[in-house]
């Protein structure tokens, strides 16, 4: 079973040994610099957690903490972000989330950015009726590269 919940200090360890994964921050490529850095892991939280305009989630699966989802605002529109254990994709636990998430969060419009080649969260943020509204591009720390980014908008 998959619920949402707020988050807790402890969740900040799994959180942190999440990012931790080469291949996860790859997929995600938005990363620190240096994923391995705690310091700058807790600050980035901290900053989170007290923004009043953020609205964040532990995901729970089965009792055990799998990932966090959140929605920030930028440039004044709430976008949504998550991140789930690599050892649980492929689980249907991100789908069940965001549709968790999306019940929770009824602003619109609601937008999210992946990566072009991040084809399952694509495919997850579709199934709940984002569309592609633009592109960008920037620099990923965790490829090393410019790469393409889809924007997606829920309205």
């Amino acid at each position: 079973m998959i619920t949402l919940r707020a988050v807790e200090p402890a969740d900040l360890d799994e959180f942190f040994s999440h990012q931790l994964d080469p291949s996860a921050n790859h997929m995600a490529a938005f990363s620190a610099k240096n994923p391995s850095d705690r310091g700058v892991f807790d600050h980035h939280w901290q900053d989170i957690l007290n923004d009043p305009t953020v609205t964040v989630r532990t995901i729970v699966s089965d009792g055990d903490v799998v990932g966090s989802i959140l929605a920030y605002r930028e440039n004044g529109i709430p976008e949504i972000s998550y991140w789930i254990d690599k050892a649980r994709w492929g689980q249907g636990i991100t789908t069940a989330a965001v549709g968790l998430f999306l019940e929770e969060f009824p602003e619109r419009p609601l937008r999210a950015r992946a990566v072009a080649d991040n084809t399952n969260s694509i495919r997850i943020l579709e199934r709940y009726g984002f569309t592609t509204i633009g592109e960008a591009q920037g620099f990923a720390n965790a490829r090393g590269a410019v790469v393409r980014e889809l924007v997606l908008e829920l309205r």
